[in-house]
């Protein structure tokens, strides 16, 4: 089986700062009409590469240096040390690294997962209720831990209902596959995997939480209080990106694909992956995160995600809507 890292690989806590100074190199300090971020190779990123290589950016003031990093952790990580300004990463999880010394806040979203996450189990399993005391295979920390307890919310389970068998989401799928659990919460390609190869079956899928698993550009506190114009730049940019990939989807995708690379380098492996998600227009940014007075559905991912993180012991402080959102920016579309 194909296997790939993906985007929301959870690495370890310890030694993150340290790890991502080995792979990003010394600390500069941010510069007026320069940007740096780096971000895991996933396809809801590629509209922030497709905004670098067609002169978005550029034409208006701004220069953008990219990164691919294989951990989302050690983006986290090199922008707490000050190494880089932002990084692209699910809102749920940034809740997990919020902190008084840490300060970041989200300026846009990017996608959302319209069916590249899910649940693969047995075809004799109808519903989750069935697999209750049984082991289940995902990536504890990682947004598919979020993912399967807001599926266990919503139907009055919680997690220790289950026996959680902590690997990443592509071991969880071949563990699946291989018959040595009943059940894993994993992504794509795996997913197409298991049904291409009649393996067992899809038995949710993200297309049915919609705007739960969003990806979303974060940059630190003193990034936006410093460089507001370059902030927006940056976002107004991304955006011309994602209306001229609804337009040119071709060439889009095909220059995207380059980019971020990877599992990805092929346009029509991109053009796959992308079927999975929904590239955020402006209008669609401003309808989910609405205002700081009156905050949009993201609101409600928030305090599920602190709800459900505060159970594992995983928030660092009291955090409200407008400690990680700051919608400003995208109020100007």
């Amino acid at each position: 089986m194909k296997t790939f890292k993906w985007r929301r690989y959870a690495g370890a806590a310890m030694g993150i700062v340290l790890a991502a100074a080995a792979t990003l190199g010394t600390a500069k300090p941010a510069e007026a009409g320069k940007l740096s971020l780096s971000m895991t190779v996933w396809v809801g990123y590629g509209p922030i590469f497709l905004a670098r290589d067609m002169g978005f950016f550029k034409k208006r003031g701004l220069d953008v240096n990219l990164r691919i990093v294989s951990d989302s952790a050690l983006s986290m990580g090199a922008m707490a040390a000050n190494q880089i300004q932002g990084t692209a990463v699910t809102l749920d999880e940034i809740l997990k690294y919020r902190s008084p010394e840490f300060c970041f806040k989200t300026v846009m979203a990017l996608d959302d997962s319209a069916g590249a996450d899910g649940m693969v189990a047995g075809k004799d399993i109808t519903s989750i209720a069935q697999l209750k005391g049984k082991k289940i295979a995902m990536n504890e920390g990682s947004t598919s831990q979020f993912w399967f307890n807001y599926l266990l919310a919503k139907q009055g389970m919680t997690q220790s209902d289950f026996k959680v068998v902590n690997m990443t989401a592509d071991d969880a799928a071949a563990a699946f596959i291989a018959g040595r659990v009943p059940a894993a919460v994993t992504w794509e390609p795996n997913l197409s995997f298991v049904k291409e190869h009649d393996k067992g079956k899809v038995l949710v899928d993200s297309a049915s939480t919609p705007g739960v698993i969003l990806d979303v550009l974060i940059l630190r506190c003193d990034t936006i209080k410093n460089d507001p114009k370059d902030v927006q730049a940056l976002v107004d940019g991304i955006l011309e990106a994602v209306d001229y990939t609804k337009t040119h989807q071709d060439a889009a995708y095909a220059d995207m694909a380059k980019s971020v690379g990877g599992y990805l380098s092929n346009p029509k492996d991109f053009a796959a992956a992308a079927g999975g998600v929904h590239f955020y227009t402006g209008a669609m940014n401003k309808a989910y995160f609405g205002s700081l007075a009156q905050p949009g559905p993201a609101a409600g991912v928030i305090k599920l995600g602190l709800e459900i993180w505060g159970k594992l012991s995983k928030i660092k402080m009291p955090i409200t809507y407008a400690d990680v959102i700051d919608p400003s920016f995208i109020d100007q579309k």
